[in-house]
C-alpha cells in the first residue's frame, strides 16, 4: 500500500507541477512577475495538498516568530525538493540561490529566471561569486527574502556535508540578519527514490544571526545552530517513527 501510494503521489505531482508550469507561460509572456509570485504560492499548496490526501504526510511550520520585516537571509538545510516549493508559500518572492543548470529545464527555467532567482555557476569562480552578489543585492533592495542552502546539496537525514563558503559572502556583502532553518523532510520525501512515508514535515525557524559578525564566527554560529537543531529534530521524528 506504501508503495502504491508513492506511485501515485508522484503521478500526481508531476501532472500538477506541469499544469502549473504551463499556465505560468500566461504571466511569463506577460512578463508579470507578481503572478508569477502567486504562482508559485499555488504550486506549493497544491504539493501539500497532495501529500496529505495520497501520503497522509501533514506539514509543520514552526518559529516563524524569528523572520524578520523586510529582507533577510534564509539559511535551510536541504533533505527534500519540498525544501524549494514550501518557501514559495512562506514567502512571496522570495530569491532563491540555485544552481545554474536548472536554468536549462524547459519552461521552469523561463518561469526561475522571470522570477529573478539567483542562478550560480559552481565553476565561474570569481566572475560567478560577483554575479551572485549583485542578483543579490537587486533581491534585498526589493524587500524579498533572500534562501540559501549552505551547504550547496541535499542531504539524507543524519548526513554531514561542508557549509560552502557562498553563504558568508553574501552575508557580509549584504549585512542582512540570517534565519537559520532545521528540517526533517528527508524522512517523508528522500532524496533518492519514491517512498513517501506517513508523518509530519516539519520546518522550523531559529533565532537569526544579526549583522555584523566576522567571518569566522558567523559560519561557526550558522553551523551549529542549523546542525544542533537538525539532530533535535530527527531525534524527534525517529521517535515518533519508530
Amino acid at each position: 500500500m506504501l508503495l502504491l501510494r508513492s506511485i501515485l503521489f508522484q503521478i500526481a505531482f508531476l501532472l500538477w507541477s506541469t499544469l502549473v508550469a504551463l499556465y505560468g507561460l500566461i504571466p511569463l509572456a506577460l512578463q508579470n512577475r507578481q503572478h508569477l509570485f502567486s504562482i508559485g504560492g499555488v504550486w506549493s499548496d497544491g504539493i501539500n495538498f497532495l501529500l496529505r490526501l495520497i501520503c497522509n504526510i501533514h506539514i509543520r511550520i514552526e518559529g516563524q516568530e524569528h523572520i524578520p520585516a523586510g529582507p533577510a537571509m534564509i539559511a535551510a538545510k536541504h533533505q527534500s525538493l519540498w525544501d524549494t516549493a514550501i518557501v514559495l508559500r512562506l514567502f512571496r518572492g522570495p530569491a532563491i540561490v540555485m544552481k545554474q543548470e536548472l536554468l536549462r529545464i524547459p519552461i521552469y527555467g523561463a518561469l526561475c529566471r522571470a522570477q529573478g532567482m539567483i542562478a550560480v555557476d559552481r565553476d565561474g569562480g570569481a566572475k560567478a561569486l560577483k554575479q551572485m552578489l549583485k542578483d543579490a543585492r537587486a533581491a534585498a533592495a526589493d524587500g524579498r527574502k533572500i534562501l540559501i542552502f549552505p551547504q550547496g546539496t541535499r542531504t539524507r537525514p543524519g548526513e554531514s556535508a561542508p557549509y560552502q563558503p557562498g553563504v558568508v559572502a553574501l552575508y557580509r556583502d549584504l549585512k542582512l540578519p540570517v534565519v537559520p532553518v532545521a528540517l526533517n523532510s528527508g524522512f517523508f520525501w528522500p532524496k533518492r527514490g519514491i517512498l513517501r512515508k506517513p508523518g509530519t514535515i516539519v520546518l522550523r525557524f531559529l533565532p537569526a544571526i544579526p549583522a555584523g559578525l566576522d567571518r569566522d564566527s558567523f559560519m561557526a554560529e550558522l553551523e551549529t545552530r542549523i546542525e544542533s537543531a537538525n539532530a533535535v529534530l530527527e531525534a524527534e521524528t525517529r521517535a515518533v517513527l519508530s
